[in-house]
Protein backbone atom coordinates (compact mmCIF):
# COMPACT_ATOMS: atom_id res chain seq x y z
CA UNK A 1 0.00 0.00 0.00
CA UNK A 2 1.36 3.46 -0.91
CA UNK A 3 2.05 6.15 1.68
CA UNK A 4 -0.80 8.21 0.19
CA UNK A 5 -3.26 5.31 0.54
CA UNK A 6 -2.16 4.66 4.12
CA UNK A 7 -2.60 8.34 4.97
CA UNK A 8 -6.09 8.44 3.44
CA UNK A 9 -7.08 5.29 5.31
CA UNK A 10 -5.79 6.71 8.60
CA UNK A 11 -7.72 9.97 8.09
CA UNK A 12 -10.92 8.10 7.26
CA UNK A 13 -10.53 5.95 10.38
CA UNK A 14 -9.97 9.01 12.58
CA UNK A 15 -13.07 10.71 11.22
CA UNK A 16 -15.18 7.63 11.88
CA UNK A 17 -14.05 7.50 15.51
CA UNK A 18 -14.27 11.25 16.10
CA UNK A 19 -17.66 12.74 15.05
CA UNK A 20 -16.40 16.28 15.64
CA UNK A 21 -13.90 15.85 12.82
CA UNK A 22 -16.70 15.09 10.38
CA UNK A 23 -17.79 18.74 10.52
CA UNK A 24 -14.45 19.88 9.13
CA UNK A 25 -14.03 19.15 5.42
CA UNK A 26 -10.96 20.57 3.68
CA UNK A 27 -10.89 24.35 3.66
CA UNK A 28 -13.00 24.71 6.81
CA UNK A 29 -16.30 24.85 4.88
CA UNK A 30 -19.28 22.60 5.50
CA UNK A 31 -20.47 20.31 2.73
CA UNK A 32 -23.23 21.53 0.41
CA UNK A 33 -26.50 21.26 2.35
CA UNK A 34 -29.16 18.81 1.27
CA UNK A 35 -32.56 20.07 0.16
CA UNK A 36 -34.33 21.79 3.04
CA UNK A 37 -36.79 19.59 4.90
CA UNK A 38 -40.48 20.43 4.51
CA UNK A 39 -42.43 21.62 7.54
CA UNK A 40 -44.90 18.74 7.17
CA UNK A 41 -42.14 16.13 7.30
CA UNK A 42 -40.42 17.92 10.14
CA UNK A 43 -43.50 18.08 12.36
CA UNK A 44 -44.32 14.43 11.69
CA UNK A 45 -40.85 13.27 12.70
CA UNK A 46 -40.66 15.69 15.62
CA UNK A 47 -43.88 14.32 17.08
CA UNK A 48 -42.38 10.82 17.21
CA UNK A 49 -39.20 12.06 18.86
CA UNK A 50 -41.14 14.17 21.38
CA UNK A 51 -42.91 11.03 22.57
CA UNK A 52 -39.53 9.34 23.06
CA UNK A 53 -38.22 12.36 24.98
CA UNK A 54 -41.14 11.97 27.38
CA UNK A 55 -40.21 8.30 27.81
CA UNK A 56 -36.61 9.33 28.45
CA UNK A 57 -37.81 11.88 31.00
CA UNK A 58 -39.73 9.21 32.91
CA UNK A 59 -36.66 6.97 32.88
CA UNK A 60 -34.36 9.75 34.10
CA UNK A 61 -36.70 10.48 37.01
CA UNK A 62 -37.35 6.86 37.94
CA UNK A 63 -33.66 5.91 37.87
CA UNK A 64 -32.33 9.14 39.35
CA UNK A 65 -30.05 9.86 36.40
CA UNK A 66 -28.05 13.09 36.13
CA UNK A 67 -27.64 14.42 32.59
CA UNK A 68 -25.86 17.50 31.21
CA UNK A 69 -26.23 18.53 27.56
CA UNK A 70 -23.90 21.28 26.32
CA UNK A 71 -24.62 23.31 23.19
CA UNK A 72 -21.91 25.40 21.59
CA UNK A 73 -21.49 27.04 18.19
CA UNK A 74 -21.21 30.36 16.43
CA UNK A 75 -23.86 33.07 16.76
CA UNK A 76 -26.82 32.11 14.60
CA UNK A 77 -25.93 28.42 14.53
CA UNK A 78 -29.37 27.43 15.84
CA UNK A 79 -28.64 26.49 19.45
CA UNK A 80 -31.74 28.17 20.87
CA UNK A 81 -34.13 26.62 18.36
CA UNK A 82 -32.67 23.17 18.90
CA UNK A 83 -33.04 23.50 22.67
CA UNK A 84 -36.67 24.62 22.25
CA UNK A 85 -37.34 21.56 20.08
CA UNK A 86 -35.93 19.31 22.81
CA UNK A 87 -37.84 20.92 25.66
CA UNK A 88 -41.16 21.64 23.92
CA UNK A 89 -43.06 18.65 25.34
CA UNK A 90 -41.18 17.76 28.51
CA UNK A 91 -41.36 19.13 32.04
CA UNK A 92 -39.25 22.24 32.80
CA UNK A 93 -38.80 20.80 36.30
CA UNK A 94 -36.87 17.86 34.79
CA UNK A 95 -35.34 19.48 31.69
CA UNK A 96 -33.78 22.74 32.92
CA UNK A 97 -32.22 25.21 30.50
CA UNK A 98 -29.28 27.30 31.73
CA UNK A 99 -28.17 30.36 29.73
CA UNK A 100 -25.93 32.42 31.97
CA UNK A 101 -25.38 36.15 31.35
CA UNK A 102 -21.95 37.77 31.34
CA UNK A 103 -20.16 37.18 34.65
CA UNK A 104 -20.44 39.79 37.38
CA UNK A 105 -17.36 41.36 38.94
CA UNK A 106 -17.70 38.96 41.87
CA UNK A 107 -17.92 35.95 39.55
CA UNK A 108 -14.85 37.14 37.65
CA UNK A 109 -12.89 36.84 40.90
CA UNK A 110 -14.03 33.25 41.49
CA UNK A 111 -12.53 30.03 40.23
CA UNK A 112 -13.61 30.00 36.57
CA UNK A 113 -15.84 26.91 36.72
CA UNK A 114 -17.41 27.91 40.02
CA UNK A 115 -20.35 29.82 38.51
CA UNK A 116 -21.49 26.75 36.58
CA UNK A 117 -21.47 24.24 39.45
CA UNK A 118 -24.68 25.46 41.20
CA UNK A 119 -26.60 24.68 38.02
CA UNK A 120 -25.48 21.05 37.77
CA UNK A 121 -28.21 18.41 37.94
CA UNK A 122 -29.38 16.51 40.97
CA UNK A 123 -30.76 13.00 40.60
CA UNK A 124 -33.64 12.89 38.12
CA UNK A 125 -32.69 16.03 36.21
CA UNK A 126 -31.48 16.99 32.74
CA UNK A 127 -29.64 20.32 32.51
CA UNK A 128 -29.12 21.90 29.08
CA UNK A 129 -26.44 24.58 28.84
CA UNK A 130 -27.04 27.15 26.10
CA UNK A 131 -23.32 27.96 26.01
CA UNK A 132 -21.29 26.66 28.91
CA UNK A 133 -17.86 26.67 30.52
CA UNK A 134 -16.56 26.45 26.94
CA UNK A 135 -17.10 30.20 26.70
CA UNK A 136 -13.48 30.44 27.80
CA UNK A 137 -12.29 28.47 24.78
CA UNK A 138 -14.54 30.43 22.40
CA UNK A 139 -15.91 33.92 22.89
CA UNK A 140 -13.59 34.85 25.78
CA UNK A 141 -10.56 33.83 23.77
CA UNK A 142 -11.61 35.45 20.50
CA UNK A 143 -12.85 38.69 22.05
CA UNK A 144 -9.87 39.06 24.35
CA UNK A 145 -11.75 38.57 27.64
CA UNK A 146 -9.30 35.87 28.71
CA UNK A 147 -5.52 35.77 28.44
CA UNK A 148 -3.67 33.11 26.46
CA UNK A 149 -2.52 31.60 29.76
CA UNK A 150 -6.09 31.39 31.06
CA UNK A 151 -7.27 29.75 27.83
CA UNK A 152 -4.46 27.19 27.86
CA UNK A 153 -5.09 26.40 31.54
CA UNK A 154 -8.75 25.84 30.71
CA UNK A 155 -8.02 23.57 27.75
CA UNK A 156 -5.75 21.46 29.94
CA UNK A 157 -8.13 21.36 32.88
CA UNK A 158 -11.49 20.87 31.15
CA UNK A 159 -10.96 17.17 30.27
CA UNK A 160 -9.94 16.45 33.89
CA UNK A 161 -12.97 18.33 35.22
CA UNK A 162 -15.26 16.42 32.86
CA UNK A 163 -13.69 13.09 33.80
CA UNK A 164 -14.49 13.87 37.42
CA UNK A 165 -18.08 14.67 36.41
CA UNK A 166 -18.52 11.45 34.46
CA UNK A 167 -16.53 8.87 36.42
CA UNK A 168 -16.89 10.10 40.01
CA UNK A 169 -20.29 11.80 39.97
CA UNK A 170 -22.16 9.57 37.49
CA UNK A 171 -23.13 12.49 35.24
CA UNK A 172 -24.05 11.67 31.64
CA UNK A 173 -22.38 14.43 29.60
CA UNK A 174 -23.21 15.17 25.96
CA UNK A 175 -21.42 17.99 24.12
CA UNK A 176 -22.78 19.30 20.81
CA UNK A 177 -21.20 21.80 18.43
CA UNK A 178 -23.57 23.28 15.83
CA UNK A 179 -21.70 24.16 12.64
CA UNK A 180 -23.31 26.77 10.38
CA UNK A 181 -22.12 27.82 6.93
CA UNK A 182 -20.78 31.36 6.36
CA UNK A 183 -23.58 32.40 4.03
CA UNK A 184 -26.30 30.91 6.24
CA UNK A 185 -24.94 32.70 9.30
CA UNK A 186 -25.02 35.98 7.35
CA UNK A 187 -28.64 35.35 6.33
CA UNK A 188 -29.70 34.61 9.91
CA UNK A 189 -27.96 37.61 11.42
CA UNK A 190 -29.39 39.91 8.75
CA UNK A 191 -32.84 38.57 9.66
CA UNK A 192 -32.19 39.64 13.24
CA UNK A 193 -31.63 43.17 11.96
CA UNK A 194 -34.73 43.36 9.75
CA UNK A 195 -37.26 41.25 11.70
CA UNK A 196 -38.66 43.09 14.79
CA UNK A 197 -39.37 39.72 16.43
CA UNK A 198 -35.66 38.93 16.38
CA UNK A 199 -34.15 42.24 17.45
CA UNK A 200 -33.61 40.92 20.98
CA UNK A 201 -31.35 38.19 19.58
CA UNK A 202 -28.86 40.68 18.16
CA UNK A 203 -26.18 42.09 20.45
CA UNK A 204 -23.05 44.20 19.84
CA UNK A 205 -21.07 41.05 20.64
CA UNK A 206 -22.75 39.25 17.72
CA UNK A 207 -21.56 41.92 15.31
CA UNK A 208 -17.99 41.80 16.62
CA UNK A 209 -17.84 38.02 16.55
CA UNK A 210 -19.32 37.94 13.02
CA UNK A 211 -16.23 39.70 11.65
CA UNK A 212 -13.88 37.16 13.26
CA UNK A 213 -14.94 33.98 11.48
CA UNK A 214 -11.51 32.43 11.20
CA UNK A 215 -10.50 33.38 14.74
CA UNK A 216 -13.53 31.37 15.88
CA UNK A 217 -12.58 28.55 13.51
CA UNK A 218 -9.12 28.36 15.09
CA UNK A 219 -10.59 28.48 18.59
CA UNK A 220 -13.02 25.68 17.71
CA UNK A 221 -10.26 23.52 16.23
CA UNK A 222 -8.05 23.98 19.30
CA UNK A 223 -11.00 23.24 21.58
CA UNK A 224 -11.79 19.99 19.77
CA UNK A 225 -8.16 18.90 19.82
CA UNK A 226 -7.79 19.51 23.57
CA UNK A 227 -11.20 18.49 24.95
CA UNK A 228 -12.56 15.78 22.61
CA UNK A 229 -11.96 13.02 25.15
CA UNK A 230 -12.97 9.39 25.32
CA UNK A 231 -15.20 10.08 28.32
CA UNK A 232 -16.67 13.36 27.00
CA UNK A 233 -16.45 13.49 23.19
CA UNK A 234 -17.64 16.34 21.02
CA UNK A 235 -20.41 15.70 18.50
CA UNK A 236 -20.67 18.16 15.62
CA UNK A 237 -23.84 18.72 13.61
CA UNK A 238 -24.34 20.79 10.46
CA UNK A 239 -27.11 23.27 11.17
CA UNK A 240 -27.77 25.01 7.84
CA UNK A 241 -31.16 23.26 7.81
CA UNK A 242 -32.68 24.06 11.21
CA UNK A 243 -35.34 21.38 11.00
CA UNK A 244 -32.92 18.65 10.02
CA UNK A 245 -30.35 19.44 12.72
CA UNK A 246 -32.99 19.50 15.45
CA UNK A 247 -34.23 16.03 14.51
CA UNK A 248 -30.71 14.65 14.14
CA UNK A 249 -29.60 15.90 17.54
CA UNK A 250 -32.72 14.70 19.35
CA UNK A 251 -32.33 11.29 17.76
CA UNK A 252 -28.65 11.20 18.71
CA UNK A 253 -29.20 12.11 22.36
CA UNK A 254 -31.98 9.51 22.63
CA UNK A 255 -29.56 6.88 21.37
CA UNK A 256 -26.80 8.15 23.67
CA UNK A 257 -28.79 7.65 26.90
CA UNK A 258 -30.04 4.05 27.29
CA UNK A 259 -33.63 4.03 28.53
CA UNK A 260 -36.68 1.80 28.56
CA UNK A 261 -40.19 2.74 27.48
CA UNK A 262 -42.44 2.46 30.54
CA UNK A 263 -45.74 0.66 30.41
CA UNK A 264 -48.45 3.33 30.19
CA UNK A 265 -50.60 3.49 33.32
CA UNK A 266 -54.32 2.85 33.13
CA UNK A 267 -55.95 6.16 33.96
CA UNK A 268 -59.68 6.74 34.33
CA UNK A 269 -61.13 10.17 35.05
CA UNK A 270 -63.10 10.18 38.31
CA UNK A 271 -66.76 11.13 38.41
CA UNK A 272 -67.32 14.82 39.05
CA UNK A 273 -69.05 15.90 42.25
CA UNK A 274 -72.62 17.16 42.15
CA UNK A 275 -73.26 20.90 42.33
CA UNK A 276 -74.73 20.56 45.83
CA UNK A 277 -75.12 23.96 47.47
CA UNK A 278 -72.92 25.78 44.93
CA UNK A 279 -74.54 28.75 43.16
CA UNK A 280 -72.89 30.80 40.44
CA UNK A 281 -71.59 34.17 41.58
CA UNK A 282 -73.22 37.32 40.32
CA UNK A 283 -69.90 39.19 40.48
CA UNK A 284 -69.19 40.78 37.05
CA UNK A 285 -66.20 39.06 35.46
CA UNK A 286 -63.90 41.10 33.25
CA UNK A 287 -63.27 38.84 30.24
CA UNK A 288 -60.47 39.40 27.75
CA UNK A 289 -61.98 40.87 24.53
CA UNK A 290 -62.53 38.05 22.04
CA UNK A 291 -60.98 39.71 18.99
CA UNK A 292 -60.07 36.40 17.34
Amino acid sequence: MSKKSKSAKKTKSAQASNPAMQAQPAGGETAAPAKKMSNKTYLKELEKLEAELVHLQQWVVSKGLKVIIVFEGRDGAGKGGTIKAITGRVSPRVFRVVALPAPTEREKSQMYLQRYLPHFPAAGEVVIFDRSWYNRAGVERVMGFASDEQVQDFLKGAPLFEKLMVSKNDIILLKYWLEVDMDEQTRRLEARITDPRKHWKLSPMDLKSYSRWYDYSQARDDMFAATDSEWAPWFAARSDDKKRVRLNIIRHLLKSIPYEVPKPPKVTLPKRQSAGKYQESDHPVKYVPEVF
